[in-house]
């Protein structure tokens, strides 16, 4: 493969992205302009290419800790750094845009949330807690489990949403395996956490799984859409 400065003007990432936006760019151009350079033998492009065929998929990469980003060939401290900033980055911003709409559905919700968990190798269980206008508060991390499952009391998730004062929350967790139907485990905990809700009436919106999209399923579950809890308990 021949170098960027060797590529048609029109080619080369950054008069792409500058003469037909960065959606025009596919995943290993995009990730030429963070990296910038290449190595010997291989330009930005290649090596942006070489990283995915690594980790196998975007959300396994950005899932992968500053450890795992150097060990992949190309990658030193600072192109894995700037890596991790980005996938961090975009998680802020999907943080920031959840405060300017409410909790209404559980769409708004995935978008809030997938960003910072879809690509995770492991569980981890939030509490998005929301005023009566269903507007963002603030969030907690309960747990963050193994590969397998995260385990946690309907104490630990209420504790927080009381401190805030909040008037309802949404449970979000992560499915690493990627497929969002709910275990037994998940319908167990949260019908259990449901009836505890409802003694300091607090409402319980939502309980939303995040996976990731395929063919033949959505990317996330809503306990909610799917009837699984009682809306009059819940205040909905």
């Amino acid at each position: 493969m021949s170098l960027i400065r060797d590529m048609p003007d029109d080619e080369r990432p950054r008069e792409k992205l500058a003469r037909l936006g960065p959606a025009a760019l596919d995943n290993a151009e995009l990730l030429a302009l963070f990296l910038r350079t290449g190595v010997k033998g291989k330009s930005a492009i290649q090596i942006g290419r070489d990283i995915l065929r690594h980790f196998g998929s975007l959300h396994a990469l950005g899932g992968a800790g500053l450890p795992a980003l150097q060990s992949c060939p190309g990658l030193g401290l600072a192109k894995a750094s700037q890596l991790a900033a980005a996938f961090e980055l975009g998680a802020r911003l999907a943080r920031e845009r959840m405060n300017a709409v409410p909790l209404d559905c559980p769409e708004r919700i995935h978008e809030a949330f997938a960003p910072q968990l879809a690509h995770l190798p492991h569980e981890k269980l939030l509490v998005a807690m929301v005023n009566s206008r269903l507007e963002h508060i603030a969030t907690a991390e309960i747990t963050s489990g193994t590969l397998t499952e995260t385990s946690a009391h309907a104490r630990e998730v209420l504790r927080p949403v009381l401190l805030h004062h909040a008037w309802g929350f949404v449970l979000v967790h992560n499915h690493p395996s990627g497929d969002p139907r709910p275990s037994t485990a998940d319908l167990d905990f949260t019908r259990r956490l449901d009836e505890a809700a409802g003694i300091f009436q607090i409402r319980l919106l939502d309980h939303l799984i995040i996976g990731r999209p395929s063919d033949f399923r959505e990317p996330y579950f809503s306990f909610r859409e799917a009837g699984l809890f009682d809306r009059k308990k819940s205040g909905d």
